[in-house]
């Protein structure tokens, strides 16, 4: 459903109609040159596009979207306006181009840190030593629609270009624009959660989640979801302790979501947390009984804790869930040989090999451990002459990806080391 973008200034509240009425009043005193920042969502920019020129009509205004990452805005200006008039030039999507360049942790932008000053992106360079070029070439009001963190670059490494500014603005949202843009925000991470976004897309969701979480109008049921998405991006960013905060941010909201849980308890068990990580798959359990990766997860954190008798009690229920799931037949027989108890170990490992024997390497190698444990040595060699055919089936294979000398080469060496 498409707002009524006509109508946007009237739904203002006071100090927003207010900050409005500012920016309207100092575009209209303005001629000649200028540069105006105004700090918005997106969506507000959308909005104040199309309302200004009703509320300015006397001044000829022109849009320019960068949709991409560039070095130099000058001549895209210059090739923008060309035989044209122009009073103010909007200009949206400056973003992209210091995304490119952002080599912080997703965790400190997230904490809107700028320390590191060492690394300045080439538009922001470019706009500092070309300010004088702008202004003599150019009588045009520029009006810069960013987000926060696009003010808080252009102050800290622009600061020439910005030192000559008209004024800066920022135009609060709308209750309705906040909800339309969470809700937005939520259908594209629930259509793109098995994509692989780029680091400048991830960076771009992270700053639209911060804008949006800032917000006051935002509720909290809502608020809990998109806490929930930033950390999931913090998660595939491999930033698992900012990731934590924010599911920890979610679960103080009281907002329950088995889901939440199942995440904070796989960033606390990557981080080697295990206890931690158990504690937070019993809670998933308490919502969800069936879940079969929370038992899964939880046989892994037993296991690395020493606790085999509690990993295999996981394992048991994972199978119950699906008997034909080789890993949990495989860690549950790793489980059994690590107690000592060997003839339960190969029967986890006879059942990972009934169903995929030219997978099971490494479980024809832990069978054959097992069999010389108990000094039944023929069994043994059976066994590992069968994973070390299966190593080497694989390593023929890679090796085929080389290129032909080279992989000819590997493989006969690896075949004299086998014979």
């Amino acid at each position: 459903m498409n707002p009524n973008l006509s109508d946007w200034d009237d739904d203002l509240p006071p100090e927003a109609e207010e900050a409005y009425q500012d920016l309207l009043r100092a575009l209209k005193r303005k001629s000649g040159f200028g540069l105006f920042f105004v700090q918005c969502t997106p969506g507000e920019a959308d909005k104040f596009i199309v309302k200004l020129p009703q509320q300015i009509p006397q001044k000829k205004i022109a849009v320019l979207r960068l949709v991409e990452a560039i070095d130099n805005l000058y001549q895209p200006v210059a090739e923008f306006v060309k035989d044209k008039q122009v009073d103010i030039l909007l200009i949206t999507g400056l973003e992209y181009s210091l995304y490119k360049y952002e080599k912080r942790s997703f965790g400190a932008i997230t904490e809107g840190k700028f320390s590191n000053l060492t690394s300045v992106p080439h538009i922001l360079n470019h706009l500092n030593q070309q300010r004088e070029r702008f202004r003599d070439d150019f009588a045009i009001s520029f009006v810069f629609l960013l987000r926060s963190f696009s003010i808080n670059y252009l102050i800290h490494r622009a600061p020439d270009f910005f030192d000559w500014r008209s004024g800066v603005f920022e135009l609060p949202t709308t209750p309705e624009l906040v909800e339309q843009e969470s809700n937005r925000l939520l259908d594209e991470a629930s259509c793109q959660k098995d994509l692989k976004l780029s680091h400048e897309k991830k960076i771009e969701k992270v700053l639209e989640i911060q804008d949006l979480l800032s917000e006051k109008h935002q509720t909290e049921i809502v608020r809990a979801s998109l806490l929930f998405e930033l950390g999931n991006l913090l998660f595939a960013a491999n930033e698992y302790e900012a990731a934590l905060s924010s599911y920890e941010k979610v679960i103080e909201l009281k907002i329950y979501n088995y889901s939440t849980w199942y995440k904070k308890g796989e960033a606390l068990r990557i981080l080697g947390r295990y206890e931690e990580a158990i504690t937070n798959y019993d809670e998933v359990l308490v919502f969800n009984p069936d879940d079969y990766w929370a038992w899964y997860h939880r046989g892994l954190s037993f296991s690395e804790l020493g606790r085999y008798e509690e990993a295999i009690n996981s394992y048991d229920q994972t199978l119950k869930i699906n008997n034909k799931d080789i890993e949990s037949w495989g860690n549950r027989g790793m489980a059994f040989y690590y107690l000592g108890i060997y003839e339960q170990a190969i029967a986890s490992y006879d059942k990972a090999i009934e169903m995929k024997p030219e997978c099971c390497g490494g479980v024809y190698y832990y069978k054959a451990c097992c069999f010389a444990k108990q000094d039944i040595i023929k069994f043994a060699i059976e066994n590992l002459q069968r994973a070390i055919a299966i190593s080497y089936e694989k390593y023929k294979n890679r090796a085929k990806i080389d290129s032909n000398f080279d992989g000819i080469r590997q493989d006969e060496r690896f075949k004299a080391l086998i014979q």
